[in-house]
């Protein structure tokens, strides 16, 4: 059954949010300056999926895991918080909530997960919105038809990719995972990115998947890896070779382009960051499911801004295929991506949210201008990618 996108995650008490409630579109993008609360909202959501996949049973919120380690209770609870207590709702169509209460102790400077308000046993609160807008808890409206998605199992689904912002950068070998292949994930630093494709790269996309960039190329994960990795690196072609006997796999690059004659396959180690850097945010964007959930860190990173203006345009793309993106970026030429794609008309401007963070002391603040469909924002809020226009107005104007 496909999953239900995730409408909106609410932060109260968590980190530097008081209570603060976000928006998600099929693609959502933070952007903000430098500790801001970004990466709060990312983690919010990976510790949720830490949590309730690992350490359900001892109710307790799991700070330390594979995908986040943030320390204590003491260190994610709100500085100026009026109570011991944190909580995530989701939402979800619009009309389903679920809250994730969790109480903090001094003692044991633990945060330990409350039961709902009826008593009945659940760990969380769910509600759903009536026909009339009131929202209706549950379990106490049985006769219903509840039909929707289950918040715990749509985090725990296989099709989740988190890439981190510190990726794996050009390495002489990549590790061989069965396990890590048959859950589809690429980890979090994109270190099973050559076995995902060894195995998965065969599987084809549907002719009309938005995310097809070279039709006479195979529509194949693979192919279309290689033909997005030649817009951000100009003529590079992927080779992977596999080493199962010591469970590895390594990667070649050769460079051509028509009219010219085709280098040597180099190393990995021998060809700058951007590629190693770039292929796995490719690969998440183009092997993800209709009904996937993807976070990505700063999907820009040691690319050229032609590069990054690409990475946009195949964000929102794989949004439009149907899988949900997360991204946090400083890219004003990623966001350009996203909107020259929403000019072009090859995709609905209401696919994206774009959220604009900033702070004053302890807590944090988003604003959110809204995307039009001639890729024009409603708003324009200071500090909101403009730096260029700032360094502009200093370059021709008067010198101090």
């Amino acid at each position: 059954m496909r999953s239900v996108p995730l409408s909106a995650i609410e932060l109260k008490n968590f980190k530097c949010f008081r209570a603060q409630r976000i928006e998600l579109g099929m693609l959502t993008v933070l952007s903000g300056l430098n500790g801001v609360g970004k990466s709060t909202v990312i983690q919010a959501m990976l510790l949720l999926r830490q949590s309730f996949t690992v350490n359900r049973i001892q109710r307790r919120l799991r700070l330390s895991g594979d995908l986040v380690d943030l320390g204590t209770g003491a260190d994610v609870l709100f500085d100026l918080a009026d109570e011991d207590e944190l909580a995530f709702v989701l939402e979800s169509g619009g009309n389903r909530r679920s809250e994730y209460a969790f109480a903090y102790s001094r003692e044991g400077d633990r945060l330990s997960l409350k039961f709902g308000e009826n008593r009945m046993g659940r760990s969380t609160r769910e509600t759903f919105k009536s026909d009339e807008g009131e929202w209706l808890d549950i379990t106490r409206e049985a006769s219903r038809d509840l039909t929707g998605p289950s918040f715990r199992s749509f985090f725990s689904s296989r099709g989740f990719q988190y890439l981190a912002a510190e990726r794996f950068g050009p390495r002489k070998s990549l590790p061989w995972s069965e396990e890590q292949v048959s859950m589809r994930s690429l980890g979090a630093q994109g270190e099973h990115v050559l076995a995902y494709l060894a195995e998965h790269g065969s599987r084809t996309l549907g002719e009309d998947d938005p995310r097809i960039k070279d039709l006479e190329r195979t529509q194949t994960i693979e192919g279309q890896v290689t033909a997005w990795l030649q817009e951000t690196s100009p003529g590079a072609n992927l080779e992977i070779s596999e080493m199962r006997e010591i469970d590895a796999l390594s990667a070649r690059y050769s460079f051509s382009r028509s009219g010219d004659v085709g280098s040597k396959p180099f190393r990995a180690t021998n060809v700058g960051f951007g590629v190693s850097y770039a292929l796995p945010v490719l690969t998440a964007l183009i092997g993800a499911e209709p009904g996937d959930f993807v976070i990505i860190e700063n999907p820009e990173a040691h690319l050229h801004p032609r590069g990054q203006t690409k990475m946009g345009e195949l964000a929102v793309r794989a949004s439009a295929a149907g899988v949900q993106v997360v991204v946090e970026t400083h890219s004003d030429h990623f966001l350009d991506g996203v909107r020259l794609d929403v000019r072009r008309g090859r995709v609905a401007s209401d696919l994206a949210k774009i959220h604009f963070f900033t702070r004053e002391g302890a807590e944090s603040y988003v604003t959110s201008p809204r995307l039009q469909s001639d890729g024009s924002l409603s708003d324009w809020p200071k500090g909101f990618f403009d730096e260029k226009d700032e360094n502009l107005l200093g370059l021709l104007g008067p010198i101090d």
